[in-house]
């Protein structure tokens, strides 16, 4: 017979759907790195960053890091709380880290399969100290290894968040979930994802933070108490993230506008945030809302306030332009 599958079930209520948030998390994306930098070939998508970082990663220790990390299962949670707020920054999230109580983290150390028994034994003799070490070594690999493509993983983020943001707010939560992932399904007040355990829970709380990876892609990942709940899903458009960036603009459309109004008018093909752009073009952000504003005057592209963010996107004048052969 076949094998019957388990879930993570959330139960909301009316007001949950109105809580429901995303976030970037770039600790989640440095854990889940991890197991690319292992098994490159099972992640062929990322293989030229891994090709990029595997000297200076070899020059780390990263034994502790590589064994509460397993190329496969579970990873202790301490290592990737929730995002508290929607922007966090490395810094303000491996702080958390180095806050976790040493008896949670002992505890969730002991549940890593396969784990070395001697790392193990180490970590949890002094909890403490353990948590410190994982601290730093998470910090010396993102600065080796991370930190300087973080901006090109955030701007795929930000562009995933933004087309989500639209379908939740045009839709609701049936809309937003119809196509997220195929483990994840919305059953009328039920949020149900494919897991390989059983879980079912009032949402509750502060409702369920929605957090897109690229080094976790394909798969889903969940995260319950005593965590605020999480649903780590993969970002659309990975397949995209080791390009060079936007495609150059055409000769004729460059002579029109200027190389790099451009190239921006073209990089809008999906809606983007001055920041985004600034990352994908690496430009400032002054420069970029400079050139967006005189793109906007001409009627070649749009603005939207979306939260605290505005976004820019091409009108029909800028994409028979942008497009034309």
């Amino acid at each position: 017979m076949p094998k019957k599958s388990c879930h993570v079930e959330w139960i909301f209520a009316p007001e949950d759907v109105a809580r429901i948030r995303f976030a970037f998390s770039p600790l989640w994306e440095l854990v889940a790195s991890l197991r690319v930098i292992r098994h490159p070939a099972r992640h062929s998508l990322h293989l030229p960053w891994a090709r990029a970082v595997r000297d200076r990663v070899a020059a780390l220790d990263m034994a502790e890091l590589f064994a509460l990390v397993p190329v496969r299962g579970y990873f202790a949670d301490f290592l990737t709380p929730t995002p508290e707020t929607p922007l966090p920054d490395f810094a303000a999230e491996l702080d958390r880290v180095r806050r976790t109580p040493p008896e949670r983290a002992a505890e969730e150390v002991g549940w890593v399969p396969e784990a070395d028994p001697r790392i193990v034994a180490r970590f949890t003799a002094d909890p403490e100290a353990g948590v410190a070490r994982v601290a730093d070594a998470l910090e010396r690999y993102w600065e080796a290894a991370f930190a300087e493509f973080w901006p090109r993983v955030h701007g795929l983020l930000e562009a995933d968040v933004l087309r989500r943001s639209r379908r939740l707010a045009a839709g609701g939560a049936r809309e937003l979930f119809a196509d997220l992932h195929p483990n994840v399904s919305w059953r009328g007040d039920r949020l149900a994802v494919v897991r390989n355990w059983e879980y079912s829970a009032p949402i509750g709380g502060d409702g369920l933070v929605l957090v897109p990876t690229a080094f976790y892609w394909p798969d889903t990942a969940t995260m319950v108490e005593p965590y605020q709940p999480m649903l780590v899903y993969p970002a659309t458009g990975v397949g995209t993230l080791w390009t060079d960036g936007p495609p150059p603009a055409p000769d004729a459309l460059a002579a029109l506008l200027g190389r790099t109004r451009a190239r921006i008018l073209t990089a809008l093909g999906e809606p983007a945030t001055t920041s985004a752009l600034a990352r994908r073009m690496d430009l400032t952000p002054g420069a970029v809302s400079q050139h967006l504003t005189v793109l906007a005057g001409g009627g070649l592209v749009t603005r939207r306030r979306l939260g605290r963010e505005v976004v820019y996107r091409r009108s029909p004048v800028g994409d028979s332009l942008a497009c034309a052969p």
